[in-house]
């Protein structure tokens, strides 16, 4: 089987692990201190704090920015659950809004209606590691005061008009999860360049006390600290990162040579002055295809391709999420590309003979 994803894991993770085995400091100490220097300089922002997964990077940048009880926060039902659930883990209210269906963030247009002088926050997410449009979300979000959470989870080392992921907010978060684009098995950061939200997400990180005065509880606080033994392993991928992402782009590039022309099959496309890291390479199979979406992956499968529908429902129509009022038909673009999206293996694990084996079996397949 061809897998969506591959962690590939070398001679100098497991060094730099091993360094910290042998140093008896496990826990969060000089490896996290050094990542977060380093990639606050990768993503060119002043600071960066270091947490135990994306989901407490998002909450503790949610914190940072003043989200609490009722506070209404703007973001997109078409993405993994951890975008949200962080809103109502600080008691604030989701405002999803709809997506555009070229790079499935974030639409612009039902932007400008759901944003109201009651949004705290926007949290645009760079789905399948292509930025949103922040120029055009500024325009709606800055005359309002509104701030903004990117959420760059799957999208570490991708720019936007020259500026880098993690920057094109007040407050950038990303996952490092095992399918990631640079993995730690577990594992998240939070990027931002004012040192009040880095305070406040270093205090909230490590339960509610101020790295300069232990034993003094400022605020409510949780165990988010990300462990030495992860950022040993970050490090040395993120000397990897350029070479990961060219892949991964190399990849994506013989995948869109390949399936020009084939009707109802849609690529994905790249805006303009955005680099894209390909997190995943997320085509679309719509009415006017061959075969049906689910047809295709069930094929897929079968043929030894792992592919992977992300996301099979949008979060509105989720249990919880519809028992704050939300019900089919809110978003219609969400739900119809939910049931249209299917992405190929596209990582740097790849070798040229699974790539043309997955371009085979989508032509053999789709055209």
């Amino acid at each position: 089987m061809i897998g969506i994803a591959k962690p590939l894991v070398g001679d100098k993770e497991k060094e730099l692990v091993n360094e910290v085995l042998n140093s008896g400091m496990l826990a969060q100490g000089p490896k996290v201190k050094a990542l977060e220097e380093t990639f606050a300089g990768v993503c060119g922002t002043s600071h960066a704090v270091a947490t135990n997964s994306g989901t407490s990077a998002l909450h503790c940048g949610l914190y940072a920015l003043g989200v609490k009880c009722c506070d209404e926060v703007v973001t997109t039902p078409f993405t993994f659950v951890a975008t949200s659930n962080p809103v109502i883990m600080q008691q604030g209210k989701v405002k999803f809004c709809d997506i555009e269906e070229d790079y499935f963030n974030l639409s612009t247009d039902a932007l400008k209606e759901a944003v109201t002088e009651n949004t705290k926050a926007v949290i645009p997410v760079d789905l399948y590691g292509h930025p949103s449009d922040y120029d055009e979300i500024r325009k709606i979000t800055d005359p309002l005061g509104v701030t903004l959470l990117e959420d760059a989870c799957q999208a570490v080392g991708s720019t936007y008009k020259g500026k880098v992921a993690g920057s094109l907010g007040d407050i950038g978060a990303f996952s490092f999860y095992a399918t990631k684009n640079i993995i730690t098995g577990e594992g998240g950061i939070m990027t931002t360049s004012k040192e009040e939200y880095s305070d406040a997400a270093r205090m909230f990180r490590h339960h509610g006390q101020s790295e300069k005065t232990r034993y003094e509880y400022h605020d409510l606080g949780y165990n988010y600290r990300m462990m030495d033994l992860q950022a040993a392993i970050a490090l040395a991928q993120l000397e990897r990162l350029e070479d990961f992402s060219n892949k991964r782009r190399a990849n994506a590039a013989k995948f869109d040579e390949a399936f020009k022309g084939i009707d109802g099959l849609v690529t994905p496309p790249v805006m303009q002055d955005v680099v894209h890291v390909y997190h995943q390479y997320t085509i679309r199979i719509t009415e006017q295809c061959s075969i049906a979406r689910d047809d295709f992956v069930a094929k897929m499968r079968e043929n030894g391709v792992g592919v992977g529908v992300y996301y099979p429902k949008p979060l509105h129509l989720h249990k919880f999420y519809r028992e704050m009022g939300y019900k089919e038909g809110d978003f219609p673009v969400a739900e119809r590309v939910s049931k249209e999206c299917v992405s190929l293996p596209v990582h740097p694990g790849l070798s040229e003979e699974e790539v043309q084996t997955v371009i085979d079996n989508v032509l053999a397949l789709a055209k």
